[in-house]
Formats: structure tokens, sequence, C-alpha cells
């Protein structure tokens, strides 16, 4: 945590998705999930909370000193009702990156009215960890922890309009920003192998095939930014690139790095304690995608089958 509040000044100047800079604001995420991937998933939620709250209007909330994260997983577990003074939340909250570290977070919590977005201090009283929530062995520091929450909060901790998180354009640009992580993490992991192919005929086969993978994904992701860039207010586009870009790297991602422990082998696994922290890291980092899932919803979106 105190890594990402090292950079938090530094943030306040990297550009929102869609504002002509995308790529950049990628390159940047790669870069720092290639570092560290679970810092690169920290910064990544600080980002996603700044660009949402610009986008639904509420940047006087985003204080350039603090550090922020998005807690929309299971919104459902979590209950927000009206009060005099604002809103009573109860319930939990899972897949908290971040925990009780940040300064502010973002979360989503059902009301009548449908799911709605609130500001919390995850520091303040009504706010605890569940013991025994978060023991992984790849992105142990992100701290993704389950909270059991019964806060009250001010109507002004109330962001946007009911459902208007998930049906916002922002909401896809963000997804798409997940995979640009998911490819640095993985970048790290397969320059193990490329560091050491040396004269081992099979160990060059393997590279080659993943660095055509990655370089093929790379391309795509690169297209996609410019894509957000040139149509930044077209939902449509956006959430067709995003679950295109989140399969193709997810797999890409995965299906390297299944190369690289095969061709690294035993050894890589056992005596070289940063390569097997990487590789786990990039394992649960991808898994924030379901495969077959997402995928069965892309092949039953509209559109041409091809766009050249």
């Amino acid at each position: 945590m105190a890594e990402l509040a090292d950079l938090v000044i530094d943030l306040a100047d990297i550009p929102l998705p869609g504002s002509g800079n995308t790529w950049l604001r990628w390159r940047y995420l790669m870069t720092i999930a290639a570092r560290d991937a679970s810092l690169g998933r920290l910064v990544e939620g600080h980002l996603d909370a700044l660009a949402i709250l610009d986008e639904l209007g509420r940047a006087d909330l985003a204080s350039p000193r603090w550090t922020w994260g998005v807690w929309a997983a299971q919104p459902d577990r979590l209950r927000a009702e009206r009060t005099a003074a604002g809103w009573h939340l109860t319930g939990s909250k899972g897949w908290c990156s971040g925990s009780a570290g940040l300064q502010r977070a973002l979360l989503t919590a059902t009301a009548v009215d449908g799911s709605r977005l609130f500001v919390v201090d995850p520091r303040q009283d009504g706010v605890s960890v569940r013991t025994d929530s978060w023991t992984p062995l790849g992105m142990a520091p992100t701290f993704s922890e389950t909270l059991d929450i019964d806060l009250e909060i001010a109507s002004a901790c109330a962001v946007g309009e009911p459902n208007e998180y998930v049906q916002r354009v922002g909401f896809h640009h963000g997804g798409a920003g997940v995979a640009a992580c998911w490819f640095g993490a993985t970048s790290r992991v397969v320059a193990g192998l490329a560091e050491n192919v040396g004269d081992d005929p099979h160990r060059a086969a393997r590279w080659g095939a993943v660095r055509a993978r990655m370089e093929a994904v790379g391309a795509h992701l690169q297209v996609a930014a410019g894509e957000i860039d040139s149509s930044p207010a077209d939902a449509q586009l956006a959430e067709r690139l995003a679950r295109s870009v989140r399969i193709a790297t997810e797999e890409a991602c995965r299906r390297s790095i299944a190369d690289v422990v095969v061709a690294l082998g035993a050894t890589g696994l056992t005596h070289h304690v940063e390569h097997h922290r990487r590789v786990a890291d990039a394992m649960v980092y991808l898994r924030q995608l379901h495969p077959d899932t997402d995928a069965e919803y892309y092949g039953r979106m509209g559109g041409d089958l091809l766009r050249w």
C-alpha cells in the first residue's frame, strides 16, 4: 500500500480513458504491472476510481493525495437503505483490493431502486475485515479481503444515479484497461523465458510461439485504444472492444504462461522464487475473467464478423 501512496501525486497526471491518450494510459498500466502485478492491480483500481468520479461529475471528491479503490463485485451482498441523514449500508463486500488500507473506495450496493455507487472511508468504524478471507499464493499484497460493513453515510456519498455505474461507457473502457494490466504482468513472466533460451531448440520454439502471440495481442490492445479515442462516447463500440481485448488477452497470456512453465520446467518453479511468484500473481490476476461466460456473451453480440 505504501508503494501506491508514493505514486498518488504522479497518478493524477495519467490520461483518462477516451481522452485521446488511452494507449499512453494503458502503457503505463502495463509498465507498473510488469514491475509488480499486485501494485498494478492497486494502481488500476485507483485510476479507475478517478475516471469514474470524473465521468459521473464528482471529480470534486478526488483528492490528489487519497488512495482509491473500486469494490464492485457482488453488489447484492451489500444493501443500501435510505435514512433521514443519508444511507445505511449493511452486509458484506468481497474482493476488496486494498481492503482497509485505502483512504477511500467506491463500492456498489443494492437499493430498492437498483444498484448504487457510494464513496466510503474503509478506515472508519463499521468496516471490518473478515478473518482469513484472503490467503492466496498469488497477488497476496493486494489484500483483496472480504469486508463486513455496517455504515451510516451522508447523502453526498452517493455517486450517480441507480445502475449508472454499469451503464456508463467508461465501464467498458475500464474493463479493457484491466487487460493491459494482464498483459504487463504476463510480459514479466515470459521475459524469464526470453532471458533463458540459450542454445536449447525446445526453449527457442516455445519462446517463438510466445513472442508472436504476445506481439499480436499487444497490437490488438493498441488498436483498441485508438478506436476508443476515436469514438469515446460510443457505448456499443466500447463494449465490443472491451470484451474482445479481454478475451484475447486472457487467452494469449494464459497460453503463454503455460508455455513458459513447460519450457523452464520444475526448476523454474522450485529454484527461482521470483519467477514462481510472478507466475502465481499472473494466474490469479487472469482469473478476473470468466472465459466461457464472456466468450459466449461476445459471441452473441451483433456486428460485423471481422473489421479491417
